[in-house]
């Protein structure tokens, strides 16, 4: 007797796999504005260029997104966080 695998339809799979991207889309560019924004702030008193504060925004933009792959790795959801039962 052949033991049954239930598996999710296709559906679910592509709009959970969408759910997941909007959200850590929307984490990854939060987070570049942010952190812009404070870098941006810092430019005046710390005399750096403008360019340098972007930078600064890209990285902890590539940060989030390195985490919020983590995250999916880690733990099965359709969020983009590591929080359980988020």
């Amino acid at each position: 007797m052949a033991d049954h695998i239930s598996l999710p339809d296709a559906q679910t799979v592509v709009k959970t796999g969408a759910a997941y991207a909007r959200d850590l889309a929307e984490r990854v560019v939060s987070t570049f504005l942010q952190a812009f924004v404070g870098g941006v702030v810092l430019t005046q008193p710390f005399d750096l260029a403008m360019w340098q504060a972007a930078a600064v925004g890209g990285v902890a933009a590539s940060a989030a997104l390195l985490k919020g792959l983590v995250a999916r790795w880690r733990d099965v959801t359709n969020s983009a966080s590591l929080a359980k039962g988020v």
